[in-house]
């Protein structure tokens, strides 16, 4: 069983920068790729961004390449969401989700461990 717990969502202008924390009590972390899913009023959970097992290879949304950043510190079992740029249609409720596979994986169905989420709120 893993918990993962999100951190640092707040309200920020557009234009300004956020780091998103998810500390993971998993005892092999560093065996799980990670993600960051989003989920705004009245929408789907959206697909953020993804890092591999050993955090060599990352993936993007296209909304988010260039402006967000995802990293991981297997050592202190958590992931990290740099996020620049913000835009207004960034808010949303940021979740951090785990799975124990070694690809890379985009589909919310595919991870089995969720996070409670951290709201983001980007003013215009």
């Amino acid at each position: 069983q893993v918990q993962l717990a999100e951190s640092g969502g707040g309200l920020v202008q557009a234009g300004g920068s956020l780091r998103l924390s998810c500390a993971a009590s998993a005892r092999a972390f560093s065996g799980y790729a990670m993600a960051w899913f989003r989920q705004a009023p009245g929408k789907g959970r959206e697909f953020v961004a993804t890092i591999r097992r050993s955090g060599g290879s990352t993936t993007y949304a296209d909304s988010v390449k260039g402006r967000f950043t995802i990293s991981r510190d297997n050592a202190k079992n958590t992931m990290y969401l740099q996020m620049n740029s913000l835009k207004p249609e960034d808010t949303a409720v940021y979740y951090c989700a785990a799975v124990i596979l070694s690809r890379t994986v985009m589909i919310a169905n595919e991870y089995d461990y969720w996070g409670q989420g951290t709201q983001v709120t980007v003013s215009s």
